[in-house]
């Protein structure tokens, strides 16, 4: 299991490394603000491996919530070591698009959120018009980010009477949908676009145009059975498009548009990039989303996560107590976990490339 690694630094050697000596061509999009938690530089970095003429183009990606990056960057490297899928690939007329740490800076400060608290897969909105409202999570507001941490007998008590009330799916909805009221709070969508959503436009402009299409995976951790990576449909509510992603990747592809995915129905989400940017291209998509734990301690990680991020004075001791929370909410620290995200992220690649 050496293609993965214990830090943003060394996922990102890694990488490079095993885009180099895949012969990939290599583009850096830089931070332009922004350092790691160990003050080193922070980028986007893309892999490109094929012909520059291919028609076809699969993108893969990792890292868009940050610290989920650990799982992705591992299937990358690995599947840039793979001479049968970039063979597989070749044959299809089509070109490897890896994307690595589309949130660099959550990936190295073991945070799901980008510099400003801003939930990537939340952002992708048109901000000249009225931000979706979110008056459920007005209400659990107060309670999911308490002044103290861990929270009080009395506050998770008030939680829980809440979430028994109004069910275990309204609480789901109201915390992960996406909020644009509260910019310190959980999935926060941001008031105008970050720079990661400028920079994914940036380089689909660049990789995607003359492509007659694009496939591409996204992979997540934190939601869902242990180690299982569910492949959740990505794109518009559209039973056509829908259809084509079932066609491409197996009757398994869930949706939120129809109530079979175990996500929420969320707003402003990644994949409207691609046919704002390309809209003659055709395109396709799912996000393997990889389960670690039970729902409730990865809510509790992040509800920490947030808490420090409020609370920089913290102690160093619970600035690392929450820290642990988070690797073991967003990566499953076993090699029978690394190995079968390993093998579901290949056979979805090959899915991808078997429909062109």
């Amino acid at each position: 299991m050496s293609a993965f690694s214990r830090s943003y630094a060394e996922a990102r050697q890694k990488f490079l490394d095993a885009a180099r000596d895949a012969g990939a061509a290599l583009t850096e999009f830089p931070h332009p603000t922004q350092r790691g938690a160990r003050g080193e530089a922070l980028a986007i970095d893309v892999a490109w491996v094929g012909e520059a003429s291919a028609r076809h183009c699969l993108m893969i990606s990792s890292g868009m919530h940050g610290v989920e990056g650990f799982c992705g960057a591992g299937a990358q490297v690995t599947l840039l070591r793979d001479a049968g899928l970039c063979a597989a690939a070749r044959a299809a007329d089509a070109a490897l698009l890896l994307v690595h740490a589309l949130n660099p800076y959550g990936f190295s400060h073991l945070r799901r959120v980008n510099e400003d608290n801003v939930d990537l897969n939340r952002n992708f909105l048109d901000f000249s018009r009225p931000l979706p409202e979110n008056a459920a999570y007005a209400e659990l507001a107060p309670l999911l980010l308490p002044e103290h941490w861990p929270a009080s007998q009395e506050d998770e008590a008030s939680l829980h009477r809440m979430v028994a009330e109004k069910g275990l799916s309204w609480f789901q909805a109201a915390v992960s949908a996406g909020q644009y009221a509260f910019p310190d709070g959980l999935f926060f969508g941001g008031h105008k676009p970050a720079w990661s959503n400028y920079t994914l436009r940036r380089l689909l402009a660049r990789f995607g145009a003359g492509r007659s299409s694009l496939r591409w995976l996204g992979i997540h951790t934190g939601l869902g059975p242990w180690g299982y990576g569910e492949p959740i449909y990505m794109g518009p509510d559209d039973a056509r498009q829908l259809a084509n992603a079932r066609a491409i990747w197996g009757r398994e592809v869930t949706s939120i548009h129809d109530g079979s995915s175990t996500s929420a129905s969320l707003t402003g989400m990644a994949w409207r990039a691609i046919p704002e940017t390309l809209p003659a291209l055709d395109y396709a998509g799912i996000a393997l989303e990889f389960g670690t734990l039970p729902v409730g301690e990865v809510l509790e990680a992040l509800r920490g996560d947030h808490w420090l991020h409020l609370h920089p004075d913290a102690d160093q001791g619970q600035r690392t107590l929450i820290q642990q929370s988070m690797w073991r909410a967003f990566y499953g620290d076993s090699d029978d976990w690394r190995a079968g995200v390993l093998e579901q992220v290949r056979e979805a690649a090959l899915r991808a490339l078997a429909g062109w």
